[in-house]
């Protein structure tokens, strides 16, 4: 079961999420994912656009390994090495998760992350029991 909070007591989000979403059954909690090429092990992108797109194919190839997919996503944190870059990176999320069916969503700024990269992204998605 999967089923979109909205509320107005909150505030309404200002982008591709949704305030709450609740969720029944097997939890898959994936680990952060950075721009890194998963054959070469090498970093993919100079930009935060570049890297996002990186970073939610990875993402992606994750929740696909256990059965799901981003449809199932129900909690993403994005970590950003610069907040100034948040209009990028959200053009980028938004093309993977849309603004609808979208799932909650933390995004904060940090002073360094994992090689260096711009931009970090880990999730909980369900699958099937």
């Amino acid at each position: 079961m999967r089923k979109i909070i909205q509320t107005d007591q909150a505030p309404a989000p200002v982008g591709p999420y949704n305030q709450g979403v609740v969720a029944s059954g097997a939890m898959l909690f994936v680990a952060g994912q950075i721009p890194l090429d998963a054959a070469t092990g090498e970093l993919v992108g100079t930009t935060v656009a570049e890297q996002t797109e990186k970073v939610l194919q990875n993402l992606t190839a994750v929740v696909k390994a256990a059965g799901t997919d981003l449809s199932q996503v129900v909690k993403t944190s994005v970590f950003l090495k610069d907040m100034n870059d948040f209009a990028a990176m959200n053009q980028i999320y938004a093309e993977h998760f849309g603004d609808e069916n979208a799932p909650a969503r933390a995004c904060v700024e940090v002073a360094r992350l994992p090689k260096d990269v711009l931009v970090e992204i880990e999730c909980i998605a369900m699958v099937s029991a």
